[in-house]
């Protein structure tokens, strides 16, 4: 227990001869570097809030108001017409100040009103023009002078650096959409799905809804939109993701895979040093706002941030009829788990940041622990993986106070959740294919108990070195995640680095205390196993497959003058009919982060167009399907726009449901809406970081990309990522118990589509592919 005597930082003993003092400088300097750090954390925050809060001046402007007031004043002129001497007059030190001092301190408070006034001005026109989007509109190469000049004069507002939540403020609130408008866009999706009965009844439903209670319940959401700063954003995370009773596991949960062809180290503990050190230097750009704001690519049009601030020091905290998001300001270390027991690790020592060598040392320690788990320990993670209530029911009953909360808080209270699993994941071995499918399921659901589903981030680092991220999805979505990964395997492998013998570099201080295990009493070892069998049946059920598609990428789709995410859609529907034989209502994430708070939107990328083009292409000549294909390509790109522009169709449904809910009126249109099946839910993973990778001379660092479990039962989730100039990834999901779905079927009709449609644009492809087949081995 020597770190425990380390931690007190003085002792005393009563004696005859009076009180013995004993003091232990260690501790106390690392006391006081401890609060060093804390109070240059505090500091920083106070400097970016003022530097934020004055966006897009600077502080410094300040100062040049000041000056250019005086030296008008001075030269016997009045800028402020008579203002200066009023304030003057007012002057509550009038008495105790010179004419001169309050002549100076009145032109230094109208100076501070007017800078304060021109702020306000300049952010206004800011979040004027970035309200403007018609821009996404127009076609590429012909811009209207309109559109010329509006990006002229963001540009001048947006020159000055921003810190990464500069902009929010900026960021216009998203709109309610119409109701005539969004009706008549969710008939014309449905329009391909349903026969003529069908079409019309529901055309008859959408009429009377819109005359009856539509208009009473819009009335309700614009009054929440003028209160609330995004009108869709809570009740999205509250209705769709917290208080869902079902597991988070597999139906809600996410995961982000390693490199496809490389790992930088064999060695588990390493590959665990540079990670964990990766992500808390992200974590520190995240606190100082030192990270760019993200933009649409090619563009100067900031994104909303918001969602980066729950990333780290989060737990889904599960109740009995919702779960709770909890966030704390800070944490100086991670929970890792490992063979069953659960571990505390300080990442900081006196507040610095231990160095990558440092933490390898610390994990090497807790591999070489030999101690088992305590009874019921080893499968306590379980609990997460279940269903919600019970879990709730459980946490309030034996992890409400003693050892079982102590534990139980630095779980939840970490930075976020390290597994070291045992077992070895990868393409790999004599049949690659298979263990990139069994990867996959492993980072989804592991064995249901080795990963703590409920925190924001699990990291999970192969016996091989492989790693890979389990993401909680209810705080952020997918695209904040992935920047978070991108930067991490970067700095990883290119910035870290490792030794030449697969070690992390940096020095080592052996004084480090080991990390600390946790210590549990648990007399509920068949709660356990009931949440263990609910969740060991669900990942029994899911069917992953995880192909990369190498034979062309988005340079050659550009070639043909198509956007590549509209290329892959098209060819997912084309899939889809191939496989069942009709078409179904599929699910796009597009995001609407354009606007403060925004997260999601749904492209319905199943429409008239689509279907049309995929029924031609089976049954008639290619030059006519060229021209179908064109054509829903287009439509697809105008459908994404207005989903990014605040048009879409679901979320304007879905909280003018939440509206009726909490009216207690019955809308027969909305509840069928609601209740529709997505049997096609697709998401495209954007690559936002590629300078940090050089596909040039380092073209097997491409990232294998993420993916997610089946919405529905009967469907596929299909999640891609575009990597370079020449490749795919493709993941896969559905569940076994659906007899009419197979990933592995799937993902051969994919590949098949996305060969098919090529040929379609470019015939030569054909005999260029049949020239070079190794390009598709």
């Amino acid at each position: 227990m020597a770190e425990a005597h380390q931690a007190v930082a003085f002792q005393f003993t009563i004696t005859p001869e009076g009180i013995d003092l004993h003091l232990s400088y260690q501790a106390l300097n690392q006391i006081y570097l401890s609060g060093l750090r804390s109070w240059k954390k505090r500091i920083s925050r106070i400097k970016n809030r003022i530097i934020k809060g004055v966006y897009p001046a600077s502080p410094s402007s300040w100062l040049f108001v000041v000056i250019a007031i005086l030296a008008t004043m001075y030269m016997q002129s009045d800028p402020s017409m008579g203002l200066i001497t009023k304030i003057r007059e007012h002057l509550p030190l009038s008495l105790s100040l010179s004419a001169q001092g309050q002549t100076v301190l009145s032109v230094l408070l109208f100076s501070t009103l007017l800078w304060l006034s021109l702020i306000l001005a300049l952010r206004f026109c800011l979040k004027l023009l970035l309200s403007y989007h018609r821009w996404m509109f127009e076609l590429h190469g012909r811009i209207s002078t309109k559109t010329k000049v509006w990006a002229t004069l963001v540009r001048l507002l947006s020159s000055r650096k921003p810190l990464l939540y500069s902009y929010q403020t900026s960021l216009p609130h998203l709109p309610v959409p119409s109701i005539k408008d969004t009706l008549e866009r969710y008939l014309e999706s449905v329009k391909p799905l349903l026969d003529v009965a069908g079409f019309q009844r529901m055309t008859r439903l959408a009429a009377e809804f819109e005359k009856s209670l539509g208009n009473r319940l819009q009335k309700y959401l614009k009054l929440k939109a003028l209160w609330a700063t995004n009108y869709v954003s809570d009740w999205w995370e509250e209705y769709v993701y917290l208080r869902s009773r079902s597991p988070i596991m597999v139906n809600s949960n996410y995961y982000g895979m390693d490199f496809l062809y490389v790992t930088p180290t064999a060695t588990q503990a390493a590959r665990a040093g540079n990670t964990i050190t990766a992500l808390f230097l992200y974590r520190r750009k995240v606190n100082r706002e030192e990270l760019n704001p993200s933009r649409i690519p090619g563009t100067v049009i900031p994104l909303c941030a918001a969602q980066c601030e729950r990333m780290f020091n989060t737990t889904r905290m599960p109740g009995e009829e919702t779960d709770v998001l909890q966030h704390w300001q800070d944490s100086e270390f991670v929970a890792v788990y490992h063979r069953g027991r659960y571990f505390r690790l300080w990442v900081y020592r006196a507040g610095r940041l231990l160095s990558p060598r440092e933490i390898q040392y610390q994990i090497q320690r807790i591999l070489d622990d030999p101690s088992p788990p305590s009874p019921g320990e080893d499968k306590l993670g379980a609990l997460t993986a279940g269903n919600r209530t019970p879990w709730a029911q459980v946490r309030k009953q034996f992890f409400s106070s003693g050892v079982n909360k102590r534990s139980l808080d630095c779980i939840e209270k970490a930075a976020f959740f390290v597994t070291l699993d045992d077992q070895e994941e990868g393409m790999m071995g004599e049949n690659p294919s298979v263990n990139l499918d069994r990867y996959a399921k492993s980072l989804l659901h592991g064995k249901c108990y080795d990963r703590w589903f409920d925190k924001s981030l699990s990291v999970v680092v192969y016996k091989n070195g492989k790693n890979g991220l389990n993401a909680e999805h209810s705080w952020a979505d997918a695209p904040i995640v992935a920047h978070l990964w991108e930067f991490t395997l970067a700095t990883d492998a290119f910035h870290l680095g490792y030794t030449a013998d697969g070690n992390c570099r940096g020095e080592i201080e052996h004084s480090l205390p080991p990390p600390q295990r946790l210590s549990w009493d648990i007399p509920l070892q068949t709660h356990v196993s009931e949440s263990l069998a609910v969740a060991q049946a669900l990942a029994d059920d899911v069917d992953c497959h995880v192909f990369p598609f190498r034979e062309f990428g988005k340079g050659r789709i550009k070639k043909m003058k198509m956007s590549p995410d509209s290329f892959v859609q098209l060819a997912l529907q084309l899939a889809y009919y191939r496989d069942r034989g009709t078409f179904c209502l599929t699910y796009e994430a597009s995001m609407t982060r354009l606007f403060r708070e925004g997260r999601t939107e749904t492209v319905r990328s199943s429409s008239n167009e689509s279907c049309a083009f995929v029924l031609a292409l089976e049954v008639t000549g290619a030059k006519h399907c060229r021209k179908l294909f064109r054509k829903a390509s287009e439509k697809h790109q105008n459908l994404y726009r207005l989903a990014m522009t605040g048009s879409g169709i679901d979320r304007h449904l879905f909280c003018l449901y939440v509206v009726s809910k909490y009216l207690g009126v019955e809308s027969p249109f909305l509840k069928e809406v609601l209740s529709e099946p997505w049997r096609l839910s697709t998401s495209q993973t954007p690559v936002q970081q590629m300078e940090l990778f050089d596909l040039v001379n380092h073209p097997e660092f491409i990232s294998l990309g993420g993916g997610f479990g089946p919405v529905a039962d009967d469907g596929y989730g299909v999640s891609y990522i575009i990597m370079g100039e020449e490749m795919i990834n493709f993941h896969v999901s559905c569940k076994h118990s659906c007899t009419e779905t197979d990933s592995h079927k799937f993902g051969s009709q994919i590949s098949q589509a996305m060969m098919d449609l090529m040929t379609l644009l470019n015939p030569d492809f054909k005999e260029a592919t049949k020239a070079n087949p190794d390009k598709r081995s």
